[in-house]
């Protein structure tokens, strides 16, 4: 009996440990949005991530990801539009100088994520959306000499539904959001 409890009590820290932590590097990781401006052209930014955590159980295939985003980090290459950005017609950063994504769901297809589900929050609107994983990797950091994980997920999502109406419809209301991670394990 005590052999059997010890196995029994052996396999459940096991099972409580299989699952790893890692944390967000803030400097490999941001969201990259995209839009039509004016029926001309795709235009492109990226706002940096702050921080975050990513917990990840490949055995029992569950997961989690939350993410801050750094919304006053804004940068889209033309230092006039940033600015107009950050202003009171989109994302109003005195206010609300974070958004933030925290899942709900993570479903794998075999060993790995296939969709992220969870909670976007922009200027405290918080919507669901689901990321398609696009692309996951896992392996030793070359340079760091830990375990390290990094995953691309997009989505499509529409601004008006955050609150961020300016140039509608000159400017299309579809965004195309990509969310690119990096993550060492803590």
């Amino acid at each position: 009996m005590r052999t059997f409890l010890a196995v029994v009590f052996t396999c459940l820290c096991a099972a409580a440990n299989a699952a790893d932590t890692y944390s967000i590097d803030p400097n490999h990781t941001h969201a990259t949005f995209s839009f039509l401006h004016l029926g001309f052209s795709t235009f492109k930014g990226k706002i940096p991530a702050q921080s975050g955590t990513i917990v990840l159980d490949r055995e029992r295939k569950t997961g989690s990801v939350d993410v801050v985003f750094n919304v006053e980090g804004i940068a889209t290459g033309v230092p006039e539009f940033d600015d107009h950005l950050r202003g009171k017609d989109f994302f109003q950063v005195d206010q609300h100088p974070t958004a933030t994504f925290k899942s709900t769901k993570v479903a794998f297809r075999n060993d790995e994520p296939s969709t992220v589900t969870g909670n976007l929050t922009i200027k405290g609107i918080s919507k669901p959306v689901t990321l398609q994983v696009t692309s996951f990797n896992c392996g030793q950091h070359p340079m760091e000499k830990v375990p390290a994980c990094g995953a691309n997920g997009s989505t499509t999502i529409k601004r008006s539904d955050f609150g961020l109406n300016y140039a509608l419809p000159l400017v299309r209301d579809d965004i195309g959001l990509e969310i690119e991670v990096e993550a060492m394990r803590k």
